[in-house]
């Protein structure tokens, strides 16, 4: 099989305030379901990220979903932690001052997803590296649907993530690799031939999310 990696780079741990998940258990998970790259890319943190590097079992890219002033922006192959509430423009410039890679989550979304909107997207294009085509959690087809076309019509290359919460979601949606990419250059390489397993996690995932904001809230949950 040509494009025989398993990868999925959009996936939170406990150290995101709406996951529970450890980052040892994350990875044991991942690779229990045969993925052999993943990117940890936590809300406004990378510390889950470095966690499960330091676990071994399988390649982890440093990742961070960072809360821009006008939505999420996603930061791939990180070397440092970007702080939240920094402006789009500021954000991108940010991550690539690192050397690390600009990837557009869950995009155009909306309902409450903290999405950033598609003329912003515009606006950040000199910077944008990734879309993502599809995001599992991502309840409306239509949605993915006018990712990937966006994608598409740009010439930018995309990836299909999980965006799991939960170690149930692992392992369903991901995208194929011809080989392991373990730096920005070999990814975006990689990217150009990559495949896509797509599945919907379906509703019910988002109300695990918000039960889970409830539980650190007021059970202390650490």
């Amino acid at each position: 099989m040509k494009n025989s990696i398993r990868a999925d780079f959009h996936m939170h741990t406990n150290f995101s305030y709406d996951c529970l998940v450890k980052p040892e258990d994350l990875v044991a998970k991942a690779q229990k379901v045969g993925l052999g790259l993943i990117a940890v890319t936590d809300h406004n943190s990378i510390d889950g990220a470095l966690a499960a590097r330091l676990v071994g079992a399988i390649p982890v890219i440093i990742g961070e979903e960072i809360k821009s002033t006008e939505g999420e922006i996603t930061g791939l192959f990180l070397e440092e932690y970007i702080p939240p509430g920094l402006s789009p423009l500021d954000t991108v410039k940010r991550i690539k001052e690192q050397g690390a890679l600009v990837s557009i989550p869950h995009p155009f979304t909306g309902m409450g997803r903290s999405s950033i909107s598609r003329s912003t997207v515009e606006s950040l294009l000199p910077y944008v590296d990734i879309i993502e085509r599809f995001n599992a959690r991502t309840s409306s087809k239509g949605l993915n649907n006018e990712a990937e076309q966006f994608a598409l019509s740009k010439g930018i290359p995309s990836t299909a993530v999980s965006d799991s919460h939960t170690l149930n979601e692992l392992g369903r949606t991901y995208t194929l690799l011809p080989e392991l990419a373990v730096s920005p250059q070999s990814f975006m390489l990689c990217l150009k031939e990559a495949e896509y397993e797509l599945h919907a996690a379906g509703f019910f995932v988002h109300i695990y999310s918000t039960l889970n904001k409830f539980r650190r809230r007021f059970r202390g949950w650490n």
